[in-house]
């Protein structure tokens, strides 16, 4: 493998700016040190992928990491960068399910801990065009307006609309600073989800219920009709056989947070290819493999939708990927590491006298393993789209002053603070609360809240739901880092 390449060896990319160390002294936000693009070399040496791997590199000031046959052997470099944010290119043919779970392992290999280390997402496109038009997203997405095909906190949300998968002409919309109003509309939604796409620019489309790589059922539970894709284009086709071509270049995001295998690639004709080439999207998160269990996929609504502005898409990604990890690492620490082919459910699996005085069972670790790589991010990790500002169930700041760090969580909804919001879906509510680090961290002493049972990592803190709430108490975690960069 060669680990980084001088300007030369991009010589064939066309590219005229400058290159920085992988290692600056003075690296900041975004930049030179703290975005790493990984790629392999025949997509490195194909000239229409160049194009790409060039405007993430000149975006990002990023260290480029090229690799042989394997993303794994990337592992060494970045050890040596350590970078905040890694982005992975890949050709569809290459971002295969296995290659998803490769780099959500790999990702987890930086240190010792059990937790991802860098905030990742996976670069590709129905060809090196579209890729480019993601990576050249420069301006930040801000979500006022939401679609789904299943129900979805609407009081969190600027405006949006949510058609229920579950019972036919069942809707709830929402217009600025209204309540959500529920309402009948039509059996047959396909023209209207179509429509929210491409009339109406809505900035977050959800689904869930049925799907393949080829089509989503847009009913569960009744007849309706389906979204289907061919060739990068995607389209829906209602009940009546009536075909409705979806096409917009709106930028937007899209968590198919319930839908069995809408993440996975499998050939040009791939949904996810179709919503990337067609619809506009951006950055995207779906399972690759059948969906069962369902916490890496519905927890994303837990931190993106019902946190709104809080965190982007993508530390809403990454949160709810480490708090799977610390509910294994809690409750079972071999399911941490344990060796799953992609969407097989893992055997043999004991529970723990901690697990079940904690109410997990046998299915619940099960679950927890399954789902803890088969679920892809694409897009680049440093694009920020996040919810517009809304009222959060609580206030979280994090302070640092000479070395000491301060976490401080103000409850705001009295003793509903950290209950669930909605509950639609599978595993929701009571996700352990999350704050992002400004920077990288080593040698901490927890000084104050041990009683809380913090994580703290070399990037973010990590508390448990504390479940009960008391009238006028704040929570509090402080300890002492030693700032790395």
């Amino acid at each position: 493998m060669k680990k980084t390449l001088p300007v030369a060896a991009l010589a064939g990319c066309l590219l005229l700016a400058w290159f920085p160390p992988p290692l600056p002294a003075q690296p900041a936000g975004a930049a030179a040190g703290n975005y790493v693009v990984v790629v392999s070399r025949a997509t490195r040496e194909d000239a229409a992928w160049c194009k790409v791997v060039s405007a993430l590199v000149t975006k990002h000031r990023a260290t480029l990491v090229e690799y042989d046959s394997n993303v794994t052997e990337a592992l060494p470099m970045l050890r040596k960068v350590f970078p905040r944010y890694a982005c992975f290119v890949a050709r569809p043919t290459e971002a295969t399910k296995r290659f998803v779970a490769d780099v959500a392992i790999l990702t987890r290999q930086l240190d010792d801990d059990p937790y991802t280390d860098v905030l990742w997402g996976i670069v590709t496109g129905f060809d090196a065009d579209n890729a480019l038009r993601i990576v050249s997203e420069k301006q930040p997405l801000t979500v006022k307006r939401v679609a789904s095909g299943t129900e979805v906190a609407l009081d969190q949300c600027r405006e949006g609309i949510w058609y229920s998968e579950l019972q036919a002409g069942h809707q709830v919309s929402k217009q600025p600073g209204s309540q959500p109003l529920v309402s009948k509309g039509p059996t047959d939604s396909t023209k209207l989800l179509a429509a929210e796409l491409v009339d109406k620019h809505a900035d977050l489309f959800i689904t869930s219920g049925h799907a393949s790589e080829r089509n989503w059922h847009i009913g569960f539970r009744y007849r309706n009709g389906f979204f289907q894709s061919k060739a990068g284009q995607l389209f829906g086709l209602d009940t009546d056989k009536k075909s409705f071509p979806i096409n917009s270049d709106h930028p937007r995001v899209y968590m198919a947070v319930g839908n069995c295998s809408m993440g996975h690639i499998d050939g040009p004709d791939a949904m996810a290819l179709a919503w990337m080439n067609s619809v506009g999207v951006r950055q995207m998160i779906g399972y690759t493999v059948l969906t069962w269990y369902g916490y890496a996929g519905w927890g994303g609504l837990d931190y993106f939708v019902e946190q709104p502005g809080r965190y982007t898409l993508a530390e809403a990604f990454f949160a709810n990927q480490q708090v799977l990890l610390h509910r294994l690492a809690t409750y079972h620490p071999e399911g941490v590491h344990m060796k799953v082919e992609p969407g097989s459910k893992p055997s043999q699996i004991k529970v723990s006298p901690t697990a079940k005085a904690a109410g997990l069972t046998v299915n619940d670790i099960a679950g927890l393993v399954h789902d803890r790589d088969v679920v892809a991010f694409y897009g680049d990790p440093a694009w920020e789209a996040r919810m517009a500002p809304g009222e959060c169930a609580w206030e979280q700041k994090l302070e640092e002053k000479d070395g000491k760090y301060t976490l401080e969580i103000v409850p705001r909804r009295g003793a509903k603070t950290f209950a669930p919001i909605n509950t639609n879906g599978s595993t929701r509510g009571y996700r352990p609360l999350v704050a992002f680090l400004p920077h990288r961290v080593t040698d901490v002493q927890v000084l104050e809240g041990k009683e809380l049972d913090p994580v703290i990592t070399h990037s973010f803190v990590l508390v448990p739901n504390p479940r009960t709430c008391e009238e006028g108490k704040s929570y509090r975690v402080v300890f002492k880092a030693k700032k790395v960069r």
